[in-house]
């Protein structure tokens, strides 16, 4: 089966990781709960790539900032549509949301996002 998958990649300063890793933390379950298969968030930690593009670079990320790759794992698309719409209206999200008074410790402006069909998977 190939599965579909939300990635994100988001620069944030290096001293709101372990706030941003609460929140990812509580967001993990959320997720999972509403049937997201997988879910990670990994912050950079070797980004020099010789001769490539290097993550920090490719996010835009600013002094004193680092860059976290994150990725949600559905069946399909239409399964990520689902899963989606009730982890948006899940109550313990409000507290994320700059729209409901939510402060997370990044610019969600600056966060880039993507939905992708996998093509190739073991």
């Amino acid at each position: 089966m190939s599965h579909y998958v939300d990635g994100f990649v988001i620069p944030v300063p290096t001293d709101k990781i372990p706030e941003y890793q609460a929140i990812a933390e509580k967001a993990c379950v959320i997720w999972k709960e509403h049937g997201a298969l997988d879910y990670r968030e990994c912050v950079a930690e070797d980004t020099d790539a010789k001769d490539m593009v290097s993550f920090p670079t490719l996010a835009g990320a600013k002094e004193g900032e680092t860059v976290v790759f994150a990725y949600i794992v559905y069946e399909s698309r239409a399964h990520r549509d689902e899963v989606n719409a009730k982890v948006m209206a899940d109550p313990r999200m409000m507290e994320f949301c700059p729209d409901h008074g939510g402060q997370p410790p990044f610019d969600c402006k600056r966060m880039a996002y993507g939905g992708f069909k996998t093509i190739v998977s073991d």
